[in-house]
């Protein structure tokens, strides 16, 4: 499962935000997107899931599989998001809010049987009736990743997911996420403003972009 995006542009009504930008990111593979505030990297990740505002205008070609996602709904491009804010429903317990993002197929009792499952490989089975509010922000941040997973996503978008925590919990929680991505194998495309974010043995595009694709996609890792 790859993760491609060919040619694309994100125009507002004056201009492009950016030249053309093109990058693969394999399965279990992360790409690292850094650029400065306002220069669309965010834009790229509402682009991909489907997201983007009626106020652009997209160019260019997004696959998954080899399946085109431009012209699809975002609910069936089958990717996940996960931002810096958890988003967990506060009215739902832990179980309910990992069941919630099992897929519609997962029914009855099985669903409150995987969550419950989840929390125990997590060694967070003592949370399963607790509300959002009486964990931690680390156990949030697990949680809310888990849930993502659980949709079955086949690529993972970051949007900045490690910087509301503490140095602490940012450099574990990281490792966290990029132990699940590799392990379930699915690509994964981050945007971040730290360098202590990018993933060891992974690759990074660095503003301009378009100046720098070949060189750090076609393997040269930072």
């Amino acid at each position: 499962m790859t993760l491609s995006v060919e040619n694309l542009t994100i125009s507002n009504s004056e201009q492009p935000l950016f030249n053309p930008v093109n990058f693969q990111v394999e399965a279990g593979s992360i790409l690292t997107l850094m650029g400065p505030s306002g220069c669309g990297k965010s834009t790229i990740l509402s682009a991909i899931a489907g997201h983007l505002s009626p106020v652009f205008v997209l160019e260019g070609k997004i696959t998954l599989g080899g399946l085109g996602m431009n012209a699809l709904a975002p609910d069936q491009r089958r990717i996940g998001l996960l931002f810096q804010d958890d988003l967990l429903f506060p009215h739902l317990n832990i179980w309910e809010n990992l069941a919630f993002g099992l897929p519609k197929a997962i029914a009855g009792r099985t669903r409150k049987e995987k969550a419950l499952s989840t929390l125990a490989q997590l060694g967070l089975s003592n949370l399963a009736e607790k509300m959002p509010s009486e964990i931690s922000g680390g156990q949030r941040a697990r949680i809310s990743l888990m849930r993502m997973l659980l949709s079955e996503p086949h690529a993972v978008l970051l949007d900045e997911p490690f910087s509301k925590l503490d140095k602490a919990l940012r450099s574990e929680f990281r490792e966290f996420v990029y132990q699940q991505i590799r392990s379930k194998g699915i690509p994964a495309l981050m945007v971040t403003h730290d360098d202590d974010d990018i993933p060891q043995g992974g690759h990074v595009l660095r503003w301009p972009w378009a100046n720098e694709t070949n060189k750090t996609t076609e393997g040269t890792p930072c």
